[in-house]
């Protein structure tokens, strides 16, 4: 049995490796010739052009993981079929149980590499890229802004970051907190503003307006912060409001439920993030009674992606019972890359029904998986069985 495991492995893997190879080397091209003209205009020069897209291939990797796995194991399983070994295989013991429990802990392999990737290398060549990309922006890695939600005690916060910076400078922070009654009590805006791990927001160049008499967490921690500060002049009365205070402090420190990773996420894109970050993001959202339906679905999509490459073996297995010499193996290899195909497409589209109907998170994901497998796996006791 070591001798058939070693044969197989061999060859599925040779297999795997060419197929990833040739499409990575063509998205690496594709993304070279897309990065160069930008990279020469910015005088960055042909160098970090090549490390941009080196950069990326992580990525790439991943998504087109299982893919190649499905192409790579019907090719290796059809040629083997056609030229008869696998019949000989068969014929030296290797029953279908054997077979399926040989190929399901190549695909557990397949499922743990993905899964490394995802989680940790992929991130790691982003932070790379967002650093390089951020060069050309004059440090800037994202202008979009985010919006946030905390709350202490009985008084909610609404928080909003303008950009941020490759280093983890924020940029044009506006903070603003809201009273248990739901009216807004102060108005905060910082110039620049960083997050420990903790939640503790540093903040550079504060200018605080207070519409209450009331002391307000933020306030108590302003007079902390600069006990010597004194009010601006005071602004008129707005109808029944009190008079309008306003500080201006050069550093402010303040305590939130929102740490760095909740942070970073709220402001990066989330297909590049890690499953736990991911759960957390999640969690903190729900917590703040916040939407979270699409990273939700963006969680449980990566968290059942390494099945995926589980489910991709299972389409190829029944591949090795076909018999290739009554017909051509070009079009049985064809219709089980379209297969796959179906699969990667109705795994999207689920996942933007699943947003726009707001169906049950883990359903969206799990759904295609599932489906497909159950077809692999009928498919495979019918040629067992007939075939």
């Amino acid at each position: 049995m070591k001798t058939v495991r070693r044969l197989l492995y061999r060859d599925i893997l040779s297999s795997f490796a060419l197929v990833m190879a040739g499409f990575l080397g063509l998205f690496f091209f594709v993304d070279f010739i897309d990065d160069l003209d930008r990279f020469q205009r910015l005088g960055l020069g042909v160098g970090l052009a090549l490390w941009s897209c080196a950069l990326k291939l992580p990525g790439r990797f991943y998504e087109l993981m299982p893919i190649a796995v499905l192409i790579g194991t019907i090719f290796s399983l059809a040629r083997l079929a056609q030229s008869s070994e696998f019949t000989i295989l068969r014929t030296g013991g290797l029953g279908p149980q054997r077979a399926l429990a040989l190929l399901s802990t190549l695909a557990l392999g397949f499922a743990a590499l993905a899964f490394v990737v995802g989680d940790y290398v992929n991130p790691w060549a982003d932070r790379q890229a967002q650093l390089l990309k951020s060069r050309a922006n004059g440090g800037v890695t994202n202008a979009a802004g985010a919006w946030m939600k905390d709350r202490d005690g009985d008084y909610s916060y609404a928080v909003h970051v303008g950009r941020a910076k490759a280093n983890g400078v924020m940029e044009d922070v506006l903070i603003l907190e809201f009273d248990p009654k739901g009216a807004m009590a102060t108005r905060l805006t910082a110039k620049e503003a960083t997050v420990d791990p903790g939640g503790r927001w540093q903040l550079q160049n504060v200018r605080m307006m207070q519409w209450t008499p009331d002391p307000t967490p933020l306030s108590r921690l302003a007079g902390r912060t600069a006990p010597n500060a004194k009010p601006e002049a005071p602004q008129d009365k707005l109808a029944d409001n009190p008079i309008v205070r306003e500080l201006l402090l050069p550093h402010y420190s303040w305590q939130s439920q929102l740490p760095a990773g909740v942070v970073a996420a709220a402001v990066q894109p989330t297909w590049n993030m890690s499953t736990v970050e991911l759960y957390r993001y999640t969690r903190h959202l729900s917590s703040q009674e916040q939407s979270s339906q699409q990273p939700e679905i963006q969680f449980w999509r990566k968290a059942f992606y390494p099945f995926a490459c589980m489910v991709m073996v299972a389409l190829a297995l029944p591949f090795a019972y076909l018999h290739f010499r009554s017909g051509g193996i070009s079009v049985k290899v064809f219709g089980g890359i379209m297969l796959g195909i179906s699969f990667v497409v109705l795994n999207a589209v689920a996942g933007h029904l699943g947003m726009l109907r707001d169906w049950t998170p883990w359903l969206v994901a799990s759904v295609p998986s599932l489906l497909y497998l159950a077809i692999s796996m009928a498919a495979f006791g019918w040629l067992v069985r007939f075939r």
